[in-house]
């Protein structure tokens, strides 16, 4: 820096360079060394002619108000990562809760879960998490010239990728975090109740409206006479049913109302986008399982409709989605939970029977069995591109008997005979079914969930289906093949039944911290560096093999060369 006098009068000149470096030292270092009241003369660098311009110092003063979500969550999670990778050098996965994480204020703490609630519920909060601009518009006043900014907008940006949940979510139903992924919640605190009630509550709807159906076709069939179950058992199965039904139905209405965020999130999720046909289809089960005393012979249609419209509308969505072949093809979203999209036109068609609109039935019957084929062929090749079906064996695998049996018993109620195509049904879901059972050491080693329940109804449905067979082909096999699979069925149920209660009352790990809706939209660093290390491994490999192989090759070379002289 040059200062130089020009006049009588004490000037100061300045020169003019490009800064380097914009740290808060230098600039307060720079506010100290002039007085508050100067005037300065400021001469560009290389002016020969040392033009001077006189002008008032002003003092600018940046500040900037960054939401403690969008903030110092994000920055405290960075500089930690930072820390902890140059020290420990293993990529780890971390909750960007920030200061929630580590104990912070209450008040600091509630805003972590402000990401998932409904815009409409924060109002005109500012410090929102989820952004409110259009994607890849930045923000004047929040973003630009704030490290960090765009990417907490990516980490919680509501539509996130099929993809995504596959490489940052493990286990059968997608639900487990990876080691090394980032989540947008702190693990060590208990979530809202209603942000850990998920969507596959509704499987316990399911697994008690089908065993309401079960006994009441046990007490009315006149092929399993030879019981005598009482109807008493049916009523009481329904009213618990219809109790469960209502309760679940307020507690996810109430998390519609205040974590639509988290709803969003679910419904992009590629396994549990196939449970919000379960609500529905619980509500056709008890319309169809309703006891005899109150039941009229045909249900009025205005019921059937009420419930197959919400179906309706989703499969339109889901299997436009499987048919344009995007993101979501169903070679890379399919899984065993798929089942429960295609199981609600044959639960639909068996009400439109009820119902007397036979038509309507077979429209439903038509499409399900489209998809059904679809669907199973892709799960059993097992494609190349489908990341979607776990590894581990699991409860999950009993929804291939759903569909099969369903369809079985949906035949019969459109046509009113068991002949050889709800026979030939039939006997797909006994098959597999069979194939099931004699690998039930697959089924051990796994945490309770309450999406189990969704994996009860299947075997309820097949013994719904043996007992329609016996109806038709009165032997003692058929008949006991029948009352064998229904008290199975009844066991489970029952199992899980007492196992909810005691997770639930004693204890108390019915409803965990549902992790899989906080995943970050695109890979954390630790996710990356596996890669890089997966790649790693990969390429050292290769070329062992390569090496190995072109050894063999020199080697076979040289004797064919020395067996030609």
């Amino acid at each position: 820096m040059a200062s130089t006098p020009s006049s009588p009068k004490e000037h100061h000149f300045v020169d003019i360079h490009p800064v380097l470096s914009d740290d808060n030292d230098n600039l307060n270092r720079l506010r100290d060394r002039q007085s508050s009241d100067a005037t300065v003369n400021f001469r560009a660098a290389g002016d020969g002619k040392g033009r001077e311009r006189r002008l008032q110092r002003n003092v600018w003063t940046f500040s900037r108000q960054i939401p403690l979500e969008s903030g110092i969550g994000v920055f405290d999670v960075e500089n930690k990562g930072s820390v902890e990778g140059e020290s420990s050098g293993n990529a780890k996965g971390k909750s960007l809760g920030g200061v929630g994480a580590t104990g912070g204020d209450a008040d600091h703490r509630k805003g972590y879960f402000d990401m998932f609630r409904t815009k409409s519920a924060i109002g005109a909060k500012q410090n929102s998490l989820m952004p409110s601009w259009k994607e890849n518009e930045p923000d004047p006043d929040n973003a630009e010239g704030v490290p960090g900014s765009a990417g907490a907008d990516d980490r919680v940006n509501k539509s996130v990728p099929a993809g995504r949940y596959f490489a940052a979510l493990r286990g059968p139903e997608l639900d487990q975090v990876r080691e090394y992924e980032d989540i947008l919640l702190p693990k060590d605190e208990v979530w809202p109740f209603l942000l850990r009630f998920p969507v596959g509550c509704f499987g316990i709807c399911l697994g008690l409206g089908s065993q309401a159906i079960l006994w009441g076709a046990l007490s009315s069939s006149p092929a399993m006479a030879f019981v005598r179950v009482s109807p008493n058992i049916n009523l009481a199965l329904w009213l618990l049913a219809l109790a469960i039904l209502v309760s679940v139905s307020v507690a996810y209405t109430l998390k519609c109302v205040f974590y639509f965020e988290a709803i969003r999130r679910e419904y992009f999720h590629p396994v549990r986008v196939n449970f919000f046909f379960a609500p529905w289809i619980a509500c056709m089960f008890l319309a169809i399982g309703v006891p005899p005393r109150w039941a009229p012979r045909h249900l009025h249609p205005a019921i059937w409709c009420a419930f197959i419209a919400p179906v309706f509308i989703l499969e339109l969505k889901v299997y436009g989605q499987w048919l344009s072949g995007g993101k979501r093809r169903l070679c890379k979203v399919a899984n065993p939970s798929s089942h429960l999209s295609v199981v609600g036109n044959f639960v639909g068609a068996i009400l439109a029977a009820k119902v007397g609109w036979g038509e309507a039935g077979k429209f439903l019957w038509a499409i399900g069995l489209a998809h059904y084929l679809c669907l199973f062929v892709t799960l059993y090749q097992r494609l190349t591109t489908s990341q979607a079906l776990p590894k581990e064996l699991h409860p999950v695998y009993s929804m291939f008997i759903a569909t099969p049996s369903a369809a079985s018993i949906a035949w019969h109620a459109i046509y009113g005979e068991f002949d050889a195509v709800s026979r030939t049904f039939y006997f797909i879901a006994l098959f597999l079914y069979c194939s099931l059972v004699v690998r039930i050491n697959f089924f051990r080693g796994f945490k309770f969930s309450v999406a189990w329940w969704s994996y009860t109804f299947p075997m309820t449905t097949a013994s719904l289906a043996a007992i329609r067979y016996a109806e038709e082909v009165t032997c003692f096999f058929s008949k006991g093949l029948a009352l064998s699979l229904s008290l199975m069925s009844s066991a489970i149920v029952s199992l899980m039944l007492v196992s909810t209660l005691l997770h639930a009352f004693v204890w108390r790990s019915l409803f965990p911290n549902d992790l899989a809706i906080a995943i970050t939209k695109d890979r954390s660093d630790g996710a990356k560096a596996q890669d890089k290390e997966k790649k790693a491994s990969k390429k050292n490999y290769d070329l062992k093999r390569w090496a190995k192989q072109s050894s063999l090759s020199l080697v076979s070379s040289i004797r064919r060369g020395h067996s030609g002289d």
